[in-house]
């Protein structure tokens, strides 16, 4: 399972998260699923809003022997990729993450989070195999994530032009090691707003995101 997430908004996680899920789905014979906890994934893989129940209202049910099952609640966004939509109810932090684990490893699939801004719930976390920062060479960027207590597994680095950090720059306020550089490219940003990201995911990002896939 591998959880992305970000200290700001507006870092791309969601472009990110969908990529790797989309990358896992071509790879894996079973597919892949790709839950969405902030609630852009839809819109970033140019579909329509689902209108049935998401993961918040599965997490809102406090029961879990009269819950929804969450095979029941995924949507086929690709012909390998299923996604668990966000939902329309707010996600607490008190929410019971831990049994949305252990539900979410009955799907037997590759699983990818997008977690969002802010830093995941730590059942999350402690569940996860890899835990992405999405995070771009901006001073306030790094500024919140150097004052958070938690560290990830590794950085994805969103490199923008004229930028006066680099990657050595993040390493070091964050300490943990960059694990991805996604060059700035206007082919990235035209297949997001085209709604074209799950039919054609942009080369340069599926072989700079392959490595964490």
């Amino acid at each position: 399972m591998i959880v992305c997430w970000s200290v700001k908004g507006g870092s791309g996680t969601t472009v990110v998260a969908s990529t790797l899920a989309l990358i896992r789905a071509a790879e894996s014979q079973r597919g892949a699923l790709l839950v969405d906890l902030a609630g852009d994934v839809p819109a970033v893989l140019g579909l329509a809003e689902p209108s049935g129940p998401g993961v918040s209202e599965w997490l809102s049910n406090p029961e879990s022997d009269s819950r929804m099952t969450l095979q029941s609640i995924a949507v086929q966004a690709t012909a390998n990729l299923q996604i668990i939509a966000k939902g329309s109810k707010t996600i607490t932090a008190n929410a019971n993450f831990s049994q949305l684990c252990s539900a979410l490893e009955t799907f037997n699939l590759p699983i990818i989070i997008d977690a969002g801004c802010g830093v995941p719930p730590q059942e999350l976390l402690a569940r996860a195999t890899s835990s992405l920062l999405v995070t771009r060479p901006c001073y306030l960027s790094l500024r919140r994530a150097a004052q958070i207590s938690v560290s990830p597994t590794g950085i994805v680095l969103i490199n923008e032009p004229g930028r006066a950090l680099g990657k050595h720059d993040v390493e070091v306020v964050i300490g943990t090691p960059v694990v991805a550089e996604i060059t700035f490219d206007a082919a990235i940003a035209r297949a997001v707003d085209a709604g074209l990201l799950a039919t054609r995911l942009p080369t340069i990002m599926s072989k700079q995101l392959a490595a964490v896939a």
